[in-house]
């Protein structure tokens, strides 16, 4: 077996991806995990310390812990699974991982290493606090509405619709332009890292719209 691909969930720090929206790839090169917005994760043999067998819950919660030297990485790095965790061990050594420590430098070294550095989170911070604050902020306003009436219920008002839409605006924004998704995305990281993430988010924020602008024109 010369690559390793499977599918599955992840647990990086305390952000948790579950399952289809994390991917473990293996070469005899390279370890990448890609668990979305919980992190991208890149390692090489010599980044390794250890590979073991992590459960949680039986079948639901067991997997993988992947011990490690990156310091720009968090330390607690599960791949969860629905496969044997023992026999997705083996499978990984049968790719000649952890046989390579003492390989030649290659070509990707460089590109893999700017990729530790960036860390695992995809997105540029000052990107992700400018947007979870505009969103807050939306949000408030319609948090100061309410009190400020006398109704009972807390209705979805202008500022929760313009919260949905401004999601709604920027995943399809980072999905059909790269200019874009440049902007959003740290160095050494690709629309791939977070597509799934995204299609997610244009689902949830679109469906969630129409509801809110349906309800208000009855």
């Amino acid at each position: 077996m010369d690559k390793l691909e499977i599918t599955g969930g992840a647990r990086i720090g305390m952000a948790n991806a579950t399952w289809p929206f994390a991917t473990l790839k293996v070469s005899k090169d390279k370890l990448e995990l890609n668990a979305s917005i919980a992190g991208n994760l890149v390692f090489q043999p010599k980044d390794i310390i250890s590979i073991e067998t992590y459960t949680q819950i039986p079948l639901l919660g067991q997997g993988i812990k992947i011990n490690h030297r990156i310091a720009n990485y968090n330390r607690k790095v599960i791949f969860w699974t629905f496969k044997d965790p023992s026999t997705l061990v083996n499978q990984i050594k049968q790719t000649g991982f952890f046989e390579n420590i003492d390989g030649k430098i290659s070509d990707n070294d460089t590109l893999v290493i700017k990729q530790q550095q960036a860390g695992g989170f995809p997105i540029k911070k000052s990107v992700a606090i400018g947007v979870i604050v505009l969103l807050n902020l939306l949000l408030l306003s319609d948090f100061i509405n309410f009190s400020a009436s006398d109704k009972k219920v807390m209705p979805l008002g202008n500022g929760a619709t313009i919260a949905l839409a401004t999601l709604f605006l920027i995943s399809i924004l980072s999905l059909i332009s790269k200019d874009f998704s440049k902007l959003i995305l740290k160095e050494g990281k690709s629309l791939k890292d977070i597509d799934k993430f995204l299609y997610l988010l244009v689902f949830i924020s679109g469906f969630m719209l129409i509801g809110i602008l349906t309800f208000k024109n009855v």
